[in-house]
């Protein structure tokens, strides 16, 4: 079922290639990259992907409302199935969790429904998500201290991220920087929850061992994101000196 599923994935990046790898306008329009722009071809493709479902989603009527809570099932369904150690079925709600994320805001800004109550709720129900994933590898992981300690650090590094951001554009100042945020994380837990199960075929290690090494990776890397955020804003929120005239 993997190898299908990845071979899907392959065969829809080439006929997105074929028809001209048209970038999508409302991804430019918000500046959106992935890996720092380096991978912004895979965002242009998924935008390509999903938009069968955003069009359908208009079609119908469909309020951005609906796609955060039923985002927000999908988290909590993750988290179950992560805990239990259903790391295939875990790793599709997540990729279903992230669907719906980028689905309620397209929607949105499609209907010109935009608030500021949408963006809070939306961003908030984000948060509850990956905690949500988290705390279930957390569980996974109980008996075994450093894994425990590898998906905490995730959890904590990850709300950090988030937290620099929001605090710097309560003080006027947007951030987007750092390499390991919300659309890195997702795709990492989800490649790792849907290869576990063939690495530990291929290695003999136990289950949950790439989504240990993938939530050390997260961990170390949000840290350092946050670290470089706080940085990068605290700059830009400095005083400039004054000046005496001189007389």
């Amino acid at each position: 079922m993997a190898a299908a599923a990845a071979l899907a994935v392959v065969l829809s990046m080439v006929a997105y290639a074929l028809l001209g790898s048209r970038r999508d306008a409302d991804s430019v329009k918000r500046s959106s990259h992935f890996l720092m722009g380096a991978g912004d071809f895979f965002v242009h493709w998924f935008m390509w992907l999903v938009s069968p479902f955003e069009r359908a989603a208009l079609a119908l009527g469909w309020s951005p409302i609906v796609f955060n809570f039923t985002g927000l099932a999908f988290g909590a369904a993750a988290g179950v199935l992560l805990a239990l150690g259903h790391f295939v079925s875990g790793a599709w709600m997540i990729f279903a969790c992230g669907v719906c994320d980028i689905l309620d805001g397209r929607v949105a800004r499609a209907r010109n429904v935009t608030s500021t109550q949408g963006a809070f709720v939306d961003s908030s129900l984000d948060r509850f998500c990956e905690a949500f994933v988290f705390l279930g590898l957390v569980w996974f992981f109980h008996a075994r201290p450093a894994g425990a300690f590898a998906a905490a650090a995730a959890m904590a590094g990850s709300l950090l991220v988030s937290y620099t951001r929001a605090r710097g554009e309560s003080l006027g100042v947007l951030c987007k920087e750092g390499l390991m945020q919300r659309a890195e994380r997702l795709v990492l837990l989800w490649l790792a929850g849907a290869l576990d199960g063939a690495f530990m075929r291929w290695t003999g290690r136990p289950a949950g061992t790439l989504m240990f090494w993938v939530s050390a990776l997260i961990g170390a890397t949000t840290f350092l994101t946050a670290v470089h955020r706080t940085w990068w804003i605290a700059a830009r929120l400095k005083p400039p000196p004054s000046s005496s005239s001189s007389s």
